[in-house]
């Protein structure tokens, strides 16, 4: 079943707000403490994961990243991004159960590879 698997993406205003690759970048500046750490991380080049971050800041209320200014200043996820990162795991885990005996019969009809 490992070659079927379920993806979420969220879209607010007409436009994508979250998704895998988001949430993972997001992921990667809590363990890193910095947007560029995480950009290396993920491969990612840092004006890339800037432009991402700064989407992400204008889309909600609140900013969920956080930067600290200064040479090395580094980044860490607000409170909100801390919950903003836990509603879309749980959207996606409940997702994935709900959709696991479909993903199952799909995955039957797969080609060998």
């Amino acid at each position: 079943m490992e070659d079927a698997r379920l993806t979420v993406r969220i879209d607010a205003h007409d436009a994508p707000l979250l998704g895998h690759g988001k949430i993972r970048l997001l992921e990667a500046i809590g363990a890193s403490g910095s947007i560029s750490g995480a950009a290396r991380a993920m491969g990612m080049s840092y004006r890339r994961a800037w432009l991402l971050v700064e989407a992400m800041n204008a889309a909600f209320a609140e900013p969920v990243v956080a930067t600290r200014p200064g040479g090395g200043g580094g980044a860490e996820l607000s409170p909100a991004g801390i919950e903003i990162l836990r509603l879309y795991r749980e959207i996606e885990g409940r997702a994935a159960q709900a959709a696991l005996p479909a993903l199952r019969e799909l995955a039957t009809r797969l080609a060998p590879r």
